[in-house]
């Protein structure tokens, strides 16, 4: 079936507003000016690969703008968008941060109606977790980084299109379990939860989807250089930064999210 039969809710272009959570660092900042402008690099190539230019592509069919919640603490007025995306960060979804909790409540609002759509990434599916009332905390067993293969769910299969994933990961806080009333669309041996849906109201993944072999790459040298990762971990991730990656497919899967009726 094609995208076309399922747009009669969806108005053009789809206004698609990304909360960034925080800052790259400085070689990803200099090329995409921050993970606003990495998002729109993923979502045009995305819907480029849906092969549809009457529907949507690069050029036709989004309308998206970015906003700070972090310094500035900016929110679009949710009347006139049609979806919210919620980036990863370097801090904890758990932490009790002002504007963390103020990103909690404002994602809580949007769930609680039914017509804006929620994605959610790395730090932003542990927020819709969150803001579901779901544990968000430390995981038992660290870190999980670099690319890493996603089993999925039939649901995970029916929208990525794909029997399983590779994905870029970056993290150690996890959403643990699942809110009620959410279907699981994966899993991986260092985190249960790697994905959340509900249809025509949310999509979220734990990796990353928006990660290049070069942006994995800087964290990982900076991180190692911070001491946050220790030889082996640093020398073991880096050997599969730069394998092969379904960062396009997860963000195909993203549109066709917000397309379904």
């Amino acid at each position: 079936m094609t995208i076309e039969k399922n747009l009669a809710h969806v108005r053009s272009p789809l206004r698609i507003a990304i909360l960034e959570c925080d800052t790259p660092l400085d070689r990803t900042r200099a090329k995409y000016g921050g993970y606003g402008g990495l998002f729109k690099v993923l979502l045009h190539t995305a819907a480029d690969a849906l092969n549809q230019p009457d529907v949507i592509s690069a050029k036709k069919g989004m309308d998206i703008t970015v906003w700070d919640a972090v310094t500035a603490q900016a929110y679009p007025d949710i009347e006139h968008v049609d979806a919210i995306l919620l980036t990863g960060s370097r801090h904890s979804s758990f932490e009790n941060d002002s504007w963390i909790i103020k990103l909690v409540d404002f994602v809580a609002n949007v769930l609680a109606q039914d017509r804006v759509r929620t994605i959610g990434v790395c730090f932003g599916h542990q927020i819709v977790g969150r803001a579901m009332g779901a544990k968000v905390g430390r995981s038992d067993i660290g870190w999980e980084t670099s690319v890493m293969p996603v089993e999925l769910s039939a649901k995970g299969k029916e929208l990525f299109k794909q029997p399983e994933l590779s994905i870029n990961q970056m993290h150690r806080d996890i959403v643990y379990g699942f809110p009620e009333g959410v279907e699981e669309l994966g899993y991986s041996p260092r985190c249960r939860n790697q994905g959340m849906y509900i249809s025509k109201r949310l999509i979220t993944v734990q990796g990353h989807p928006e990660f290049n072999t070069e942006i994995m790459t800087e964290l990982l040298v900076v991180r190692h250089a911070q001491g946050i990762f220790d030889d082996a971990v640093y020398k073991e991730s880096m050997l599969r930064a730069g394998n092969q990656h379904d960062g396009v497919s997860v963000a195909q899967g993203f549109l066709r999210f917000l397309l379904e009726d």
